[in-house]
C-alpha cells in the first residue's frame, strides 16, 4: 500500500539527458552542481527518494528538493540563484567620476595617477580603486611609446620588403645590409683575472682607447651566411667598396636584391650611379624608423675590448643556385606576393654566427634580424 504524497513523474529529453551526463562527469564544475545532476539522473530510473538518497549518501529531503526543482525549472533550476550579498557602498556616479578623473585629468604634483593618489582624491578605498581599474582595464601608471611613419611611400616599401620574405625571387640572392659605426676599440689596463671555483671573472674598471671602426655586413636571408668588412670611416666611399666586395663574391648568374635602410650614404649620387650601371642589382629601401627604434642599434654595445679590429680573412661564402623544389618561383623582374605578415622571429629561430678575427682573441657575433632588415648584432670578447 502506497503511503505519503504522490511524486510527480520525472521525464527528460535526450538533449537534457546528454547535458546532465556531461555535468555529472565534469571535473571542472562545482561539486554541488555535479551532485545535483547525478540526483536527477538517478531519479529518472528510480522513483523512490529513499533509495536514491541511500545510493548517493544524502538525506531524502535533498533528493526531493532537486527532483521538484528539475521538474519545475528543468536544467536551469539546478543552478544557484544570484545572492544579494553585501550592499554596494560605491554608487555609479562615484565610479563614473573616478573613471573620468583617471582618463581626462592629471594629478597636481605628479605625471600619472597612482591607486593611492586617486583614492585619496576621490575618497574611495584604494582596494576598491584597484578592483575598478582592473575591471575597466585602466593602467594610469603605464605608458607605451609609438611613432607613426611620415613616409608617403610607407605601404609600398613595406610590401616590397616583406614580399622578399614571403615570395623570394628565383636565381637571385637577397642580402640585408647594415652598418655599425663608431665602434670603440678599448683595451683594459691590466690582464683579466679568469673565472674560478668560488669567484667570477675579473676585469679592471678603466681602459685605454684605440680609436673607432665601422662594421659593414650583409646577411643572406636564405642560409644565414654573412659577408662582413671593417672600415675606418663611414662614408659613401667605404659603402661603395663594400658593394664591390659583395659584387666579387656573388656569382655573376645570380641577381642581387639588397635590403637597406634610409641612411644618406646609401642614396649618394655616386652610389646610385654605380648601381645604375649594374642591372642585376635591385635596391629595396625599408620604411624609415623613428629615432632610437632600430633593434640592432638599440642592442649594440658601444665598445670593443681590443686595441684594433681587422676584417676577417676567412674565405667568402659559396653561393649556389637555389633549388626550385625548395623555394618559391617567380619570373623576373621580381613581383612580391603577399599574405599574412610573418611573426617576429624569436631567438630560437634566428641562428647566431660567430667567427674569429685572425691573429687576435677578438670575436664578432652576427645575428639575423629578418623583419627589420638590420643584419648585424656586433659584440667583441676580451683581449687575453
Amino acid at each position: 500500500m502506497r503511503t505519503g504524497r504522490p511524486k510527480a513523474m520525472l521525464t527528460m529529453s535526450g538533449d537534457e539527458r546528454a547535458h546532465l551526463l556531461a555535468m555529472a562527469r565534469s571535473r571542472s564544475m562545482p561539486a554541488g552542481l555535479t551532485l545535483r545532476a547525478k540526483i536527477v539522473l538517478a531519479c529518472e530510473r528510480e522513483p523512490s527518494n529513499a533509495a536514491v538518497a541511500q545510493r548517493l549518501g544524502v538525506v531524502p529531503q535533498t533528493i526531493g528538493k532537486w527532483r521538484n526543482r528539475f521538474i519545475a525549472d528543468r536544467i536551469e533550476g539546478l543552478y544557484d540563484e544570484a545572492r544579494t550579498g553585501r550592499p554596494r557602498t560605491v554608487e555609479d556616479e562615484a565610479v563614473a567620476e573616478l573613471i573620468s578623473k583617471a582618463l581626462a585629468r592629471k594629478p597636481k604634483a605628479a605625471t600619472h595617477w597612482s591607486v593611492r593618489a586617486i583614492a585619496k582624491e576621490t575618497g574611495i578605498a584604494k582596494s576598491t580603486v584597484h578592483r575598478l581599474f582592473q575591471l575597466f582595464g585602466l593602467h594610469p601608471h603605464r605608458s607605451r611609446s609609438f611613432k607613426l611613419s611620415t613616409d608617403p611611400f610607407f605601404v609600398e616599401k613595406l610590401r616590397d620588403v616583406v614580399g622578399l620574405y614571403l615570395n623570394p625571387p628565383d636565381k637571385a640572392v637577397v642580402l640585408c645590409v647594415d652598418e655599425k659605426s663608431q665602434i670603440q676599440a678599448l683595451e683594459r689596463t691590466q690582464p683579466m683575472l679568469p673565472m674560478g671555483f668560488g669567484y667570477i671573472e675579473g676585469v679592471t674598471h678603466d681602459y685605454h682607447r684605440h680609436g673607432t671602426t665601422t662594421l659593414f655586413a650583409a646577411l643572406n636571408l636564405l642560409d644565414g651566411e654573412v659577408i662582413a668588412q671593417c672600415k675606418p670611416r663611414h662614408r659613401h666611399q667605404e659603402f661603395l667598396a663594400f658593394l664591390r666586395h659583395i659584387e666579387a663574391n656573388v656569382p655573376v648568374q645570380l641577381d642581387i636584391h639588397l635590403v637597406v635602410d634610409n641612411y644618406a650614404t646609401h642614396k649618394h649620387p655616386k652610389v646610385r650611379a654605380w648601381l645604375a650601371r649594374r642591372p642585376r642589382w635591385h635596391i629595396h629601401s625599408r620604411p624609415p624608423m623613428p629615432p632610437g627604434s632600430t633593434r640592432s642599434n638599440a642592442s649594440l654595445p658601444s665598445s670593443l675590448n681590443a686595441p684594433s679590429v681587422e676584417a676577417p680573412s676567412s674565405p667568402p661564402p659559396t653561393w649556389s643556385k637555389r633549388s626550385t623544389a625548395s623555394s618559391a618561383i617567380t619570373t623576373k623582374p621580381h613581383v612580391p606576393s603577399f599574405g599574412p605578415l610573418p611573426q617576429t622571429p624569436s631567438s630560437t629561430n634566428s641562428p647566431d654566427f660567430v667567427s674569429e678575427f685572425p691573429g687576435r682573441n677578438t670575436s664578432r657575433l652576427l645575428k639575423k634580424s629578418p623583419l627589420t632588415g638590420n643584419a648585424v648584432f656586433f659584440a667583441c670578447s676580451r683581449r687575453s
